[in-house]
């Protein structure tokens, strides 16, 4: 009898074994074959990251805030997967500057950041300056006035647009001769988008879309709404989308575009882009004019920064906070103190 018993619990305890080792094959089994099948055969709430999703949050880490104004006509978003590793001087970088200012503004930007981009930085100016082309510079005297007005900026505009139409360069960047540009958050900035993407990218000096009266036939007018990046802060437009510009940019067509919405030369292209081409601006913080309060720029994220600037704003200098050996009396702009944080091997770094 007790070895009966005995006999039994050990095939209970032997069949409760192997029970749990059939269980367990099992449950691995139906496990892998899930996974398998969720690789092969997504659902609809389960998508896989694509190239394009990729790129676009690698984009908004490097940029710190790049978002995307979207309209009905925008299509999909532009911040895709860069195809081909993008150099400086891939870029063409215009100044826009006008006599007066050679021997001022242009002079401190020719001291610091263009000394580091000069082969692909172009000077477009109103004034013939025998001393800048003895030195090597790429200047171009575009024959345009030498005031403010709207025809005189859109005539400037025009000769960069057509000068970089005529370049082998990637990406068009315009800036104004009170900016200083890191070249190195630039290039940062545009390898997160893709190099075959039509990009508009800057910084608005508004906080909604301008409005405009567009001229038409019979002086007939109609009402525009459009986001525009300041030139003031500058701003990037890849070559696929300057291509499409074409025909309302090239040659005298941007001037008579911008006679059209009597708007100057950055408000223009923002039309052309958003109005005529009904592709979107992408908004991003890195860009910086003078008609921004500038003190708000935290020195430790200055690096990251792709354009600064510097002037007079509600009747008081406006310029960076940043500690350094020039004081603000040497170096009011602070362009000299930025280029040295960033630079600090330059010869005349403290």
């Amino acid at each position: 009898m007790m070895n009966k018993r005995w006999f039994r619990r050990r095939l209970l305890v032997l069949l409760f074994t192997c029970f749990i080792i059939v269980f367990a094959d099992f449950q691995l089994r139906t496990s892998s074959f899930v996974k398998v099948s969720l690789l092969q055969h997504p659902s609809s709430g389960a998508r896989p990251s694509s190239a394009r999703e990729d790129a676009r949050s690698a984009a908004l880490n490097s940029s710190g805030g790049i978002s995307q104004h979207q309209d009905q006509s925008a299509g999909n978003p532009h911040i895709e997967g860069t195809l081909e590793k993008l150099q400086l001087r891939d870029i063409f970088i215009a100044v826009k500057t006008t006599g007066r200012f050679h021997k001022t503004r242009l002079a401190l930007l020719l001291e610091t950041w263009i000394s580091r981009t000069k082969a692909h930085t172009f000077i477009f100016t109103d004034t013939e300056d025998d001393d800048l082309r003895s030195k090597g510079y790429n200047m171009v005297v575009t024959g345009c006035h030498s005031d403010h007005s709207q025809q005189a900026l859109s005539c400037k505009m025009s000769a960069e647009y057509d000068g970089f139409m005529a370049s082998d360069k990637r990406w068009f960047c315009h800036v104004d001769d009170d900016n200083y540009v890191n070249p190195v958050a630039l290039l940062s900035l545009l390898s997160a988008f893709p190099q075959e993407g039509d990009i508009y990218v800057g910084k608005p000096s508004l906080d909604k879309p301008i409005t405009a009266q567009e001229l038409l036939e019979r002086n007939q007018t109609r009402e525009v709404q459009f986001w525009f990046a300041t030139g003031g802060a500058g701003f990037c437009l890849s070559r696929r989308l300057a291509e499409k510009m074409i025909p309302w940019a090239s040659g005298s067509r941007f001037e008579q575009t911008s006679s059209k919405i009597r708007l100057p030369d950055d408000c223009t292209v923002g039309f052309i882009i958003e109005k005529r081409l009904g592709i979107s601006m992408v908004h991003c913080p890195l860009f910086h004019s003078h008609l921004e309060n500038l003190l708000l720029v935290r020195q430790r994220s200055i690096p990251q920064q792709v354009t600064l600037s510097y002037g007079i704003f509600e009747n008081k200098m406006n310029s960076i906070e940043i500690k350094g050996r020039f004081s603000k009396e040497e170096d009011p702009s602070r362009f000299k103190t930025v280029h040295c944080m960033l630079y600090p091997l330059t010869s005349w770094c403290p």
